[in-house]
């Protein structure tokens, strides 16, 4: 992508032919971001993909029953008990051994007298240990966890304690239990990809696969910050979007981080979060453009100049497009959109359109609003609106970065705002696509759970 300095010419129109229909569908209802308008056929994707890694661990629990049956006299401290002594002295609950225990149950280690020397606690989930910090009272009769009261789910527990009772004799205990395993896990699909660079519209957003009921705990178990510095507040769309925005468009240069603490958290009935991770995006050059729907033109502004006026196609009559600043949320080089898909059907079930070859495709909104290459409807180009709702830039079959298409193409990015104006339709909704710009910022923040 360019800065803007020294920018190639915008090419010049192509040939006339005598084909004149814009396709693309507009106000159909579909699943979110992939899928939706039609797209139908493989496709090349321009965004990146991240990949899950997964660290195993070794566990390592330390066995007490030798110390028990050698080590007297082994060590510069009192003699170590036996027997039945050991579950009369130290008391742990959950109990050793048990199974499926729920995340509210209390973990502690206790003595009825004398004090406790050390607790050990290590919890194994996922293949990896993490131990867990605790506190003792401080008349030594009882440890305790930190932090969260909650037991992590589907994860084992080692408890290793050492105490002395009132005549200064030494005894240990060994105690392992497993929680609870869910039935159901909730989890987010998040936007933007793990280390993307992107434009400064782009809205941190999550789709949950299930509906959240406690949105309130969802929310604050996600946290996502800016450097340099600036609110971020959260906006809930029903219950199976959490979106997060600032005020205006970011900071060129801003790296934003999120963190997801979803593990664990009960976000309705039974239905517990699965993901605990970290990932950052960084914002790039800012640029707008501004969709003239009555003038057929779009100018393309990059910081505080203007890059180009490209002349477009927008939605006919009957397919207006929609009013307002959208976000490119996904870039096609190439991609088959058929209307049967999406609503559009000739009277024998067909698709109005079925083109294989669709090229320099952006999407706009979930519904179905794309910004892409036409080379079919030459003649459209500044002159009419044609499309089913979407906004054309003349290209060529196989698409070809020398066109006003594929010129545009190698200078976006996931989350550049189009903005729509002068179109006879409604303005698009803040939650179709990423839509959340056109809502003011009081109203944005007062879609918060947490108030």
């Amino acid at each position: 992508m360019g800065d803007g300095q020294g920018e190639p010419a915008v090419p010049a129109p192509l040939p006339v032919s005598s084909s004149s229909q814009v396709f693309c569908p507009e106000h159909a209802s579909h699943s979110r971001f992939p899928g939706a308008c039609a797209v139908v056929g493989p496709h090349v994707n321009h965004a990146q993909t991240h990949a899950r890694r997964a660290v195993a661990a070794l566990a390592a629990a330390l066995t007490w029953a030798a110390l028990l049956a050698g080590a007297a006299g082994c060590t510069s401290g009192p003699p170590l008990t036996s027997g039945k002594a050991l579950d009369d002295t130290i008391r742990v609950t959950p109990e050793d051994g048990s199974k499926g225990v729920r995340p509210e149950r209390r973990l502690e280690v206790r003595v009825p007298s004398g004090r406790l020397e050390s607790v050990k606690v290590v919890k194994s989930q996922d293949a990896q240990e993490s131990p867990v910090p605790g506190r003792m009272s401080a008349d030594g009769l009882t440890w305790r966890p930190t932090g969260s009261p909650k037991l992590a789910l589907a994860a084992r527990y080692t408890v290793d304690a050492v105490a002395l009772d009132g005549h200064g004799r030494r005894s240990a205990r060994h105690v392992t239990f497993t929680t609870y395993v869910p039935d159901e896990r909730f989890i987010a699909y998040v936007t933007p990809e793990n280390r993307a660079t992107v434009g400064t519209g782009m809205i941190v957003s999550l789709e949950f696969n299930r509906e959240i009921e406690d949105r309130a705990a969802v929310e604050r178990a996600v946290d996502v910050t800016a450097e340099p510095a600036v609110e971020v507040r959260p906006h809930w769309f029903g219950r199976g979007r959490l979106d997060f925005r600032p005020e205006t468009y970011w900071r060129p240069g801003t790296r934003v981080t999120v963190g997801l603490r979803l593990r664990d958290v009960e976000g309705a009935p039974g239905v517990y979060g699965q993901q605990d991770r970290t990932f950052s995006f960084t914002v790039g050059r800012h640029q707008v453009s501004v969709v003239d729907a009555a003038r057929h033109t779009m100018r393309v502004e990059r910081g505080d100049g203007v890059l180009a006026t490209l002349p477009v196609t927008a939605g006919a009559p009957r397919t207006t497009t929609y009013n307002g600043k959208m976000v490119v949320t996904e870039m096609l080089e190439v991609t088959r959109m058929n209307g049967a898909t999406v609503g559009f059907r000739k009277a024998d079930g067909k698709g109005e359109y079925d083109i294989p070859d669709v090229p320099h495709a952006m999407r706009l909104t979930t519904s179905g609003t794309f910004l892409h290459g036409n080379y079919w409807a030459p003649d459209a180009f500044g002159r009419a609106n044609v499309s089913h709702g979407c906004v054309g830039l003349r290209d060529v079959k196989g698409g070809d970065s020398g066109t006003p298409a594929g010129w545009f193409f190698d200078r976006s990015l996931v989350g550049d705002v189009v903005e729509v104006v002068n179109s006879t339709d409604k303005e698009v909704a803040p939650d179709n696509g990423l839509g959340g710009w056109n809502m003011g910022w009081k109203e944005w923040k007062a879609g918060a759970a947490v108030k």
